[in-house]
C-alpha cells in the first residue's frame, strides 16, 4: 500500500501546483512595482507636488515619441484648465490628483500595455455621473483641437 504524501502547506489535497502562470503579464507586475513604490514614497513624504511633477516628465520623457507629444500636451492642459490638480505617477503612469491626492485622470500608454491606442482616463473621483453609465476612459491616438476641446470639458466636468 503506498502512503500518500501531505499537501503542501496551503495546497489543497490532492492538486499540483502549476509551473506557469498566466496572471499578470510582465507590464502589469512592473506597474504593481511602480504603484508599491509610488505609495511608499507617499508615506514618506516625499511626493509633493514637486517631486510629482518631476516623476510624472519623467515618465513622459521615456515614451515613445508619439505618445510623449500626447501626453506632453495632455499635462500642459491640464496644468492651463485644471490647476487645482497636481502631477503625478500612478502605477507608474502619468496621472493628476485632487487636492486631497487622489487621482482624478490618468494617461496609460499605448506602447508599454502593448496595446492598439493609448487612453486617458478618470477616476471615481471625477465627476463625470450621467444617469446609469456613462464613459471614463477614452481612447486617445491622437491629440488635436478637436480632442483638446473635448478633454478641456471633460476636465470641467470632473471637477464640478
Amino acid at each position: 500500500m503506498s502512503v500518500k504524501k501531505p499537501a503542501a502547506k496551503g495546497t489543497p489535497a490532492g492538486t499540483a501546483k502549476k509551473a506557469t502562470s498566466k496572471g499578470f503579464s510582465a507590464e502589469e507586475r512592473a506597474a504593481m512595482k511602480e504603484r508599491a513604490r509610488e505609495l511608499a514614497a507617499e508615506k514618506r513624504g516625499a511626493a509633493g507636488r514637486a517631486d510629482g511633477e518631476r516623476e510624472l516628465l519623467a515618465k513622459v520623457a521615456e515614451l515613445p515619441a508619439d505618445e510623449r507629444k500626447i501626453a506632453e500636451r495632455l499635462h500642459a492642459l491640464i496644468k492651463a484648465h485644471a490647476p487645482g490638480l497636481s502631477a503625478k505617477t500612478w502605477y507608474g503612469m502619468p496621472a493628476w490628483a485632487n487636492a486631497a491626492g487622489k487621482v482624478v485622470c490618468f494617461f496609460q500608454s499605448a506602447h508599454k500595455f502593448k496595446t492598439r491606442y493609448a487612453t486617458f482616463g478618470f477616476s471615481d473621483q471625477a465627476k463625470l455621473d450621467e444617469g446609469g453609465m456613462w464613459p471614463t476612459s477614452f481612447a486617445l491616438a491622437r491629440l488635436g483641437a478637436a480632442e483638446e476641446a473635448a478633454i478641456v470639458a471633460l476636465l470641467g466636468r470632473a471637477l464640478g
